[in-house]
């Protein structure tokens, strides 16, 4: 067992990262609470975990609730004493927005061109057992220099998804290089959650092994000249890694690494019977 005396500044500042995201991943409303996935379409139909009546008509989302029932933005009650009629929309792609019912949030949001709702219980059972993520060891050795390449136009790229029937659409502004286990390698590269950001969707070697089979992701912010350290040792897994009710994004053919990427989450404790 590793003691204080030999955690190096590289391990140290990887537990301090990891534990941050094992308790933003562990949130009373994060994917971990999510009970209920549900596709809304034209006919208004009642949703588990959620109040009120819901249907999806091109991009309107209309929300009937009875008196009595609580939905709130913004901290704001959108209900009336005897009822009302709620419409929402349009969402942009990927985007979403929270509704507070009671303890729960409900996400509506967008994916595959198609409107999603997902209620989020503080006490559901997924969140209330969740054991935290293995991960490897941090290793230095894989944190390797990389070089942001941008293309001459952004490539439209099309992946599939956790979920059968929807596929995802990004654009890929550029490629990552680098050289690990004395080969060149490249991964496509999407464009981030924050501004000069990238996300990186990838499987290799200890997919289905150690580690996810689906998808891991990694995220970098390179120099204006292109330079990043592209670190797997936090390589994270995604949602769909512990629940089917998420709707994740595979990664393209090319991003499956012909290397075996020992470093960063390994397979949840709730998929291992999956390996």
């Amino acid at each position: 067992m590793t003691t204080h005396a030999e955690t190096t500044p590289f391990a140290a500042e990887w537990e301090e990262w990891h534990t941050a995201h094992e308790q933003h991943r562990a949130s009373p409303h994060g994917f971990l609470a999510v009970t209920h996935l549900h596709w809304l379409d034209a006919t208004p139909t009642p949703l588990d975990g959620a109040p009120g009546t819901w249907s999806a008509d091109a991009d309107t989302v209309t929300v009937v609730l009875a008196a009595g029932e609580s939905l709130e933005q913004d901290g704001q009650e959108l209900n009336t004493a005897t009822g009302t009629t709620i419409t929402f929309g349009p969402i942009p792609e990927r985007g979403g927005i929270n509704l507070a019912a009671g303890n729960a949030v409900v996400e509506l949001a967008k994916r595959g061109g198609l409107y999603i709702v997902r209620p989020r219980h503080p006490d559901n059972a997924l969140l209330g057992t969740y054991q935290g993520t293995p991960a490897y060891a941090p290793n230095a050795a894989f944190a390797v220099p990389a070089t942001y390449v941008p293309f001459e136009t952004p490539r439209t790229t099309t992946v599939g998804a956790a979920v059968e029937g929807i596929q995802h659409v990004y654009e890929a502004p550029g490629e990552l290089r680098f050289r690990l286990e004395g080969q060149d390698l490249s991964l496509t590269a999407f464009n981030g959650y924050t501004a000069g950001s990238l996300t990186v969707l990838f499987t290799d070697q200890t997919s289905g092994k150690t580690t996810y089979a689906a998808n891991r992701s990694v995220s970098v912010a390179p120099a204006a000249d292109g330079s990043v350290e592209l670190d797997f040792n936090r390589a994270v897994n995604l949602p769909c890694a512990y629940t089917d009710l998420a709707t994740c994004p595979l990664p393209p053919a090319e991003n499956r690494l012909p290397v075996a990427i020992e470093a960063g989450e390994k397979t949840p404790y709730e998929r291992k019977d999956q390996q």
